[in-house]
């Protein structure tokens, strides 16, 4: 897990902006830092290293194949770098390291990008090819590892971070503000979940897309090597499918603990994170120790701890347990927004934050966790709509099963009440609130102009209504932000997270499932719970309430400093002159806040989280040197 930065351009490159972007990214690689260019000078790239396969010198980056010809530079893990190298050895290739990224470099030199099929892993690369006279960069299926660029005048820039592009010279900064909308209305969507990015001139690459980059005319060619698509179902028995599920998962679990320093897992008690803390110690066997990690909140109902000691004691791990506060996210604010360069959904972020805080003061530098399940594997209620649409268009609902669903999870399904507000012109919505009093959607008091709408995400043809659901939230919308916010989060820490739930090959199995086998029996996540019967503690493998990894921020801001703190955003001149905000409307919404309509804490955190991003990553970044691209 590394920081990875680069120029290519018409002429001689600046190494020490190429250096300067580096340095913005030493949280991302404490372990080294390499610099390479082309003997033209056309090409330079810079590398921070987090240690984690090899650690010896040898390992380190940009690396050079032996060649002259390809250099790479490379942010990740592929996972089964030691069964690629077995092929890559058979095929004549020899290695002087045992590194996956010799591993990619040779991968590359062999199959050329077609690479990109036999890889299992999260990565963000460039590979200069010097025979092509072209660069050849690269992102994962699933966007765990990022990949920002940015086209400029005679030359195009890339790097792992927002912050190391926008130190440079023409790229511009200036803010796309529907996109900035949508985010406020909608916290999984728009700051970058597409191609474009909240920043005007930076884009990146999306979930498995590549990029070649012409040195000669510097143009920019990107193109999808992955897709998820639907496939005819499989005809299996609900136990082979289960069994087939366990065997994929346990081999996941197994390719992401291969690490040359030590790793553990983060636990919340929840299912997805405790499947892998007890697969993980069946992998290891009892005698070898295991470290979890987990966020508390004593004496509220957002604390997991019942669940997630259940697990510490099936596994005789070591426990070790952080309880974010509102004092310390006060803080904490400068640094946590400057790692996170957009602002974040919820005071979630922060409590993950903290976790692999404690992880990096317990000396744990791998840590795996359970992210991604939810979405691949439809392990939200609201999932409950389209999987009855979808087996009403089977043919195959069974009696019963709609008023099963209700009973467990009567949230899960739209009211005809929900149906109307949803259906609500903006305008209607103003009206009410301001003749009630009430409301909580963000967009009451946001300025009309940010609510100008975004395209919605192209799907893949074919797809029924729950696997389209599923495909939206893994790939377009909810599953990429949660992605960035692990890697930012870990990152601030130089830890290294590894998730074995964005497997494509899990995705691939459940998108060729029938939907009964998804959420059959009242059950979201059944491939998970049934696969897992005998390996989880039944409680936690059956506990059919979904509660997310969430301080209890309605506490949190009922009083005390968070209060106070919001209550000087939403009054400050800043926040009145903003251009963002109906003002009045957030001075209503704070006094209700205050009057005891707590569920409001959720809609107030969105300007102050924004206000709190303007202030310690945008005024920062506008304040920091601005290198030139090019040489003198």
């Amino acid at each position: 897990m590394c920081g990875i930065a680069g120029i290519i351009g018409n002429r001689r490159v600046n190494p020490a902006a190429v250096r300067a972007m580096a340095g913005l990214l030493a949280h991302r690689g404490p372990d080294g830092e390499g610099l390479w260019a082309s003997p033209d000078g056309h090409v330079v790239m810079a590398h921070r290293r987090l240690a984690v396969i090899d650690t010896s010198d040898a390992a380190s980056q940009p690396m050079d194949d032996g060649s002259g010809l390809r250099v790479l530079c490379f942010n990740g893990e592929i996972y089964n770098y030691q069964e690629l190298a077995l092929r890559l050895k058979a095929e004549g290739a020899s290695f002087t390291t045992t590194s996956d990224s010799e591993v990619l470099l040779a991968a590359y030199a062999h199959w050329g990008e077609a690479c990109l099929n036999e890889l299992n892993g999260m990565f963000a690369f460039a590979i200069w090819d010097g025979q092509r006279g072209k660069m050849f960069c690269a992102r994962d299926r699933f966007g765990e590892k990022p990949f920002l660029f940015a086209v400029l005048p005679g030359a195009v820039a890339f790097a792992s971070e927002y912050k190391a592009l926008l130190a440079l010279q023409g790229v511009d900064a200036g803010l796309d503000h529907a996109r900035l909308g949508r985010f406020l209305v909608t916290s999984s969507e728009g700051l970058d979940d597409r191609r474009e990015t909240v920043f005007a001139g930076i884009r990146q690459l999306a979930p498995g897309e590549c990029m070649g980059i012409d040195l000669a005319t510097l143009q920019v060619e990107t193109r999808l090597y992955w897709r998820l698509e639907p496939k005819p179902v499989q005809i299996l028995s609900e136990a082979d499918a289960f069994d087939q599920f366990r065997i994929l998962l346990t081999d996941s679990v197994r390719l992401r603990m291969r690490s040359d320093v030590t790793l553990g897992s983060c636990l919340s008690g929840g299912l997805d994170s405790s499947a892998i803390v007890c697969l993980a110690r069946k992998l290891l066997g009892d005698d070898t120790p295991y470290e979890v990690f987990t966020g508390r909140f004593p004496g509220t109902s957002a604390d997991e701890w019942g669940y997630a000691e259940q697990v510490v004691c099936a596994t005789a791990a070591t426990s070790h347990v952080v309880e974010p506060s509102p004092d310390r996210l006060l803080a904490d604010l400068p640094d946590f927004v400057w790692a996170n360069e957009l602002p974040v959904g919820s005071t979630s972020q922060y409590a993950q934050y903290c976790v692999f805080r404690l992880a990096a003061e317990r000396g744990i530098t791998v840590l795996l966790d359970g992210q991604g399940a939810d979405e691949v594997l439809a392990g939200y209620e609201q999932y409950f709509n389209p999987y009855l649409a979808t087996r009403r268009a089977e043919g195959g609902l069974e009696p019963g099963e709609e008023a099963a669903i209700r009973a467990r999870y009567p949230a899960g399904m739209d009211s005809t009440a929900t149906r109307i507000k949803r259906a609500l012109p903006m305008g209607a919505k103003r009206w009410l609130s301001g003749v009630t009093g009430k409301g909580s959607d963000v967009a009451l008091g946001l300025a009309p102009d940010l609510l100008a709408p975004l395209a919605a995400a192209k799907l893949p043809a074919g797809l029924d209504p729950l696997r389209a659901a599923l495909w939206r939230d893994s790939f377009a919308t909810h599953l990429p932000t949660l992605l960035r916010y692990g890697d930012r989060n870990s990152m601030a820490h130089s830890r290294e997270v590894r998730l074995p739930f964005c497997d494509h090959r899990l995705a691939e199995f459940a998108f060729s499932l029938p939907a009964r086998l998804l959420m059959g029996e009242a059950q979201t996540k059944r491939l998970i719970r049934q696969s897992m019967a005998g390996i989880l503690p039944e409680t936690v493998r059956t506990r059919w309430n979904k509660q997310g990894f969430l301080p209890p921020q309605d506490l949190w801001f009922s009083h005390g400093p968070l209060l106070d703190h919001a209550r000087a955003v939403i009054e400050s001149r800043a926040f009145a002159e903003r251009g963002l905000w109906r003002a009045e409307w957030w001075r209503t919404v704070l006094r209700r806040l205050e009057a005891g309509e707590s569920h409001l804490a959720w809609t107030l955190w969105r300007p102050v989280m924004t206000e709190a991003w303007f202030s310690h990553f945008l005024d920062r970044v506008h304040a920091q040197p601005k290198m030139p691209v090019f040489a003198p």
